[in-house]
């Protein structure tokens, strides 16, 4: 059984006072192997459960976080229980090099100190993944002081400044009220001479960021869609007006912010409704890159999809019944490039010099919008 320790104190501000998070209220908490490992970790544990303390955690430190079974009799089911069961624990291989295969997708390095989401979006193609299938809940894990000794020896093999990606698995800011790691990521990547992050997030909440010394070597980039398509296909989730008012005071604190304008989701009179979007966000950020893709989801995460949104929905409709050569599912080629080259065209005539990149797209694709200098430079690399 779980007990609390006098290690927890509220007078004691060295450690970081978590919040609660909006769209976030979860009904179970699991504490799995290492979540007390170090006074540190044990005393963000304590103080994150005392924000929830109607819920009593169940102690499972015998058993890693992945082996948490979340009650279910149908996909569904888990996975809406899972977006209501947070769990902490540590994660002991949590700095990987990405090598996706059958896409133009590069290689790059990502770390992981969250593992999966707290948002509702009904598209999630995290769902379909196999982690995230078997044990589908919202996962912090607490053993940040490991994961960044990891990240410093493999930066210290660098020749050249090269991006460490947090957004991946997970969102990479949404749990941070609770447990306030921008504090110690951002001035910790300050300090490296060619480790960068890039953090890809729905958020709205930037409190923890504003102070913090960066040295621009944190570029931040936020997921968006047209406020009347998120409202529809984003339940529980950030309006796009807060995000971008978030992006706003990121940018005068002196970030690098991107946009990710992904997935296009195919509803009536889709390409002009995007097209404006584009053309008001850059009106309202300077943005250092727009990346564009499309629905690009595994088997399991779309019929999950479509469990919510029933079979006769908009992305559903368009979809392809085959899989590609990377595994993923998604639009036939000829919808993915009018999308495409209508909003690449219409950003080129408001920011003619801005990057542009597609995200998990063929190279066939790229040639065929006359993009190949574009290959790898798209959102989660510099």
């Amino acid at each position: 059984m779980f007990m609390q320790t006098d290690l927890f104190s509220e007078s004691d501000e060295s450690f970081y006072q978590p919040r609660r998070i909006s769209c976030f209220e979860p009904t179970r908490i699991v504490l799995t192997r290492g979540w007390d490992r170090t006074d540190e970790s044990r005393k963000m544990t304590e103080r994150i459960l005392a924000l929830y303390d109607n819920i009593t955690p169940k102690d499972c430190s015998d058993i890693a976080h992945p082996k948490v079974l979340i009650q279910g009799t149908t996909p569904l089911e888990q996975h809406l229980a899972g977006k209501r069961t947070l769990v902490i624990g540590e994660h002991r291989s949590a700095v990987r090099l990405s090598s996706e295969e059958g896409n133009t997708c590069p290689n790059y390095w990502h770390f992981s100190l969250y593992g999966f989401c707290p948002y509702g979006c009904t598209y999630c193609y995290l769902a379909g993944t196999p982690g995230v299938k078997f044990s589908p809940s919202i996962k912090i894990f607490a053993n940040i002081d490991d994961i960044l000794d990891i990240i410093t020896k493999q930066a210290k093999k660098f020749e050249k400044p090269t991006a460490f990606y947090h957004g991946k698995l997970q969102d990479g800011l949404a749990l941070d009220p609770l447990t306030g790691y921008m504090k110690r990521l951002v001035p910790f990547f300050a300090e490296q001479k060619h480790a960068r992050m890039v953090l890809l997030t729905k958020s709205a909440d930037v409190e923890n960021l504003l102070d913090l010394e960066h040295a621009r070597h944190t570029i931040l980039s936020w997921t968006l869609h047209p406020p009347e398509i998120s409202a529809i296909f984003e339940p529980s989730t950030p309006p796009v007006v807060d995000r971008i008012k978030a992006m706003q005071k990121c940018a005068m604190a002196g970030y690098s912010v991107r946009a990710v304008v992904m997935p296009l989701i195919p509803v009536d009179h889709w390409v002009d409704i995007y097209a404006d979007f584009v053309k008001h966000l850059l009106d309202d950020i300077p943005l250092e890159r727009l990346t564009i893709g499309a629905i690009c989801s595994y088997r399991g995460a779309c019929d999950l999809m479509n469990r919510k949104l029933g079979v006769d929905n908009p992305i559903n409709r368009e979809m392809q019944r085959q899989k590609e050569e990377d595994g993923r599912i998604r639009y036939s080629e000829t919808l993915r490039e009018m999308g495409y080259k209508h909003l690449i065209d219409t950003a080129r005539k408001i920011q003619p010099d801005l990057e542009i990149g597609l995200c998990l797209e063929t190279k066939k694709m790229f040639e065929t919008l006359g993009m190949r200098e574009s290959l790898g430079k798209c959102n989660c690399v510099l």
